[in-house]
This record gives C-alpha cells, structure tokens and sequence, in this order.
C-alpha cells in the first residue's frame, strides 16, 4: 500500500494535519509547498488542487483538501489515535470548536495578514488590518477560555485525555497572533498550553520539519 501523501505550507493551517500524522506515528510522505515563493499557483501543483491551497491529502487514488474534511478524514481512517472523543455529543462540541476555529479565527487572521484580498484600496487595507486585529483578539480571549474550562474539568487538552486537532490549532492560531503582534503574554493560559502541546514528540517534529518559530512577537 501507498503511503499517505501530504502537501502542507510552513505555518499554515496544514500543520494541524502534519502534526496529527506525526503524533498518529504513520507511515507518510510530507510534500512541503512553499507558499512565499508561490509554488501553489504553480502547474505541478494546481494539477492536485486546482483552488491551489493546501492541506491536500493523496491517499491512494484520492485526493482529499480542505482542512476539515482532512482532519476528519484521518479520523476515520485511524479510529485508535481518538482524535475527538468517541462519545457523540462530546465528538459534536469538538468539532463545532474545530470549526469555529476554521471558519471564523483563521479567516480572520486572513484580513490581518492579506487584506489586499478584499480590498485593492490601501487605505481600506488598513482600516481593515486593525478592525481585524481587535477582532483576532477577542478570538484569543475564547480560545483561553476554552483551555481554561478544559483544566477545570480536569482534561489534559482540550477535549480530554488525548491530544487531537483542537490542540495543534490553538498552536498555529496563537502563532498566527504573535505575527499579527499580538503580545502571547496577553494570554498567559492559552501561551502556557501552547507551548505545551509544542513539546508533545509528534507535534514537536512538524515543528522541526516545517522549521517554526512559536512566538514572533516583537516589543
């Protein structure tokens, strides 16, 4: 059988699937795409995702993009890592938070960091970064809440006993924040946890093979 094949940007949201693979300990072929240099808007690679984003998966014949279908996909396909809880209101709550993450706090971050996006007038850019920013924020607020509620109930991460998608996206969001210069210390909860799923072996490997840096705040 073909190992899984995984198309992922340094820094981008593909770390939650490239860690995921990692902490699961399965056999795949990381494919990195250098986004900066624009090599997903090139033919090689808009062959495999025409939208020319990444995550994609390549399993076999099937090529799988979007990071929710992904993630829910290695779910699936590798039940003994228990990537959400299995219990059905539990694993509902999960991925509503997962979602959340995905559909609000990183478009978002979109609006920080690419506002040219949505707008071609500089001014409007502008004024967009900084509304945006003040909205991110509040995003980091929730997210703390949710790590501090998560230690209330005595889980280790986020949905309980085993580390899962939720846990590596707080990383790249608060990341994400720290470039947006976002203080990390402004969340000492969320900043601690980060660091602390940073160190769990596989997501510390992505860490190394995407060559990360957690905080890029600058005073």
């Amino acid at each position: 059988m073909m190992p899984l094949k995984l198309y992922f940007g340094p820094g981008a949201c593909s770390f939650v699937p490239h860690s995921l693979l990692e902490i699961a300990q399965v056999e795949f072929e990381p494919q990195m795409v250098k986004l900066h240099k624009g090599e997903q808007y090139e033919q090689p690679f808009v062959q495999i995702n025409p939208r020319s984003q990444v995550p994609v998966l390549v399993d076999g014949d099937s090529v799988i993009t979007q990071i929710v279908a992904i993630v829910l996909y290695l779910e699936t396909r590798f039940p003994e890592a228990n990537f959400f809880p299995k219990e059905p209101k539990e694993r509902a709550k999960a991925i509503e938070l997962f979602a959340w993450m995905n559909n609000t706090v990183h478009p978002t971050f979109t609006h920080i960091f690419m506002p040219k996006k949505f707008t071609n007038n500089e001014a409007a850019q502008s004024e967009i970064k900084i509304f945006a920013k003040d909205q991110y924020r509040a995003h980091l607020v929730e997210i703390q809440r949710q790590v501090q509620i998560s230690q209330q109930l005595g889980y280790v991460w986020l949905t309980g006993a085993n580390i899962g998608p939720l846990d590596v996206y707080a990383v790249t969001l608060m990341r994400w924040g720290t470039m947006a210069q976002i203080a990390p210390t402004d969340f000492p909860v969320l900043w601690d946890f980060v660091q602390r799923v940073s160190e769990v072996p596989g997501v510390k490997r992505a860490i190394e093979r995407e060559r990360l840096q957690l905080n890029l705040y600058k005073a």
